[in-house]
């Protein structure tokens, strides 16, 4: 009986330790465009990506840094400019562009100054403590990290200057 129940705690220990062992091994890191499609705050900005055509530049070997406008950020767009965005896949790519800069940016990283968007125009970068904004957008969620980059989900979706 004894030597049954050094087996069962051997066996119950060992079953633990690679449960353990499993728990504690990262996710094997994956690029921007496959880390924002698990957050669920970000559906339409992912949806918007795909609509555009960009999931592929969300993909590259970056680095790149996001500034995705949470769903709640678009649901405050009136409805006739997400039409219009829908119906311009050219405008759209000019939009989300607008959100994207080259490099990896840490809310930590963050320096007061402007920094160019892959849509051409100069965007504000600010922080001051923790909090950390782009224009007149709030970082809600700072750091997603992904192998290609770092995304920051924000409370405002950002309009780029006319041209």
């Amino acid at each position: 009986m004894n030597r049954k129940f050094r087996i069962l705690a051997t066996s119950c220990l060992a079953a633990l330790t690679l449960g353990l062992a499993a728990c504690a091994t990262p996710p094997a890191p994956v690029p921007l465009a496959d880390t924002l499609s698990r957050e669920s705050s970000l559906s339409i900005f992912n949806s918007l990506v795909q609509q555009a055509g960009m999931s592929d530049s969300l993909r590259a070997a970056g680095p790149l840094t996001v500034f995705a406008p949470s769903d709640e950020a678009f649901k405050a767009v009136p409805a006739k400019t997400m039409d219009a965005l829908a119906k311009d896949n050219a405008q759209l790519k000019a939009v989300l562009s607008y959100h994207i800069i080259n490099g990896r940016v840490s809310a930590a990283d963050v320096k007061n100054g402007e920094v160019q968007t892959l849509q051409g125009a100069k965007v504000a970068l600010s922080r001051a403590g923790t909090f950390v904004t782009i224009e007149d957008a709030m970082v809600q969620q700072a750091d997603i990290t992904a192998s290609n980059g770092v995304a920051h989900v924000i409370d405002r979706v950002l309009t780029p200057p006319k041209q």
